[in-house]
């Protein structure tokens, strides 16, 4: 089993309803490890920053975008493996070691499966999706791990999507190695999907897909992205 250093680093915007239940699920798993350590890249405005004092986590501030934010983590990690998490997204009991496995065995990059906390069919066939490796079927739910180095190598996110940042880093990290996808699942939150429609947010994230391979701006597709999605 490779035991090389894992730093995980999560961006936060305005997450004082989730982020003590989150950080508590991924502290009671990474307590029974050495080499690993939690960066939180804070931009919030509200009781997130008091809560994350709390905890025995990195935390460091910086500017509002998670490109941008996922880039100022990476910049404070020590760890030679990247894990980049969002905040609303539970990582599986395993995940440290699969991880690891992963490395040893040759594997640069890559996410987990996930599903949705909703038992919805609709949400689970959204979820099992997830297995198969279309860019379509891909997005930063899922979390990423990374090698440091190759992360420096194609130089960290792209700070100016603001949108589809994840897509963005994928499609350059499979320029120079294999993108993998894990057997195992993280747990995401389906709270978007319950507030704008389950039905109508794919459709929406379809097109944005669709605008993103076309090659729209990122203005046109930001914009698109703001008047239609609600992210209250």
């Amino acid at each position: 089993m490779d035991t090389r250093s894992l730093s995980i680093i999560i961006p936060t915007y305005n997450e004082e309803a989730i982020i003590a239940e989150s950080l508590k699920a991924l502290l009671s798993i990474t307590e029974r490890y050495e080499g690993i350590e939690i960066i939180v890249s804070d931009a919030s405005t509200d009781g997130t920053r008091k809560i994350l004092s709390e905890f025995p986590v990195t935390v460091c501030h910086s500017a509002k975008g998670r490109a941008i934010q996922m880039n100022t983590g990476a910049r404070s990690a020590k760890g030679d493996i990247l894990y980049f998490l969002h905040a609303d997204t539970l990582v599986p009991e395993t995940f440290i070691d699969d991880i690891r496995s992963a490395i040893g065995n040759g594997k640069k990059a890559g996410c987990f499966r996930m599903n949705f906390n909703d038992i919805d069919p609709i949400m689970s066939l959204y979820g099992w999706f997830t297995q198969f490796p279309l860019m379509i079927c891909r997005g930063g739910d899922q979390s990423l791990f990374i090698e440091k180095s190759l992360f420096q190598e194609i130089g960290g996110f792209d700070e100016t999507h603001l949108v589809m940042e994840d897509i963005n880093i994928i499609n350059r990290i499979e320029k120079l190695a294999e993108f993998h996808i894990l057997e195992a699942e993280v747990t995401t939150s389906a709270r978007r999907y319950h507030q704008n429609g389950i039905i109508r947010l794919q459709l929406l994230f379809g097109a944005i897909h669709l605008m993103y391979a076309l090659g729209c701006d990122q203005e046109t597709i930001v914009r698109y992205y703001r008047e239609n999605i609600s992210e209250e």
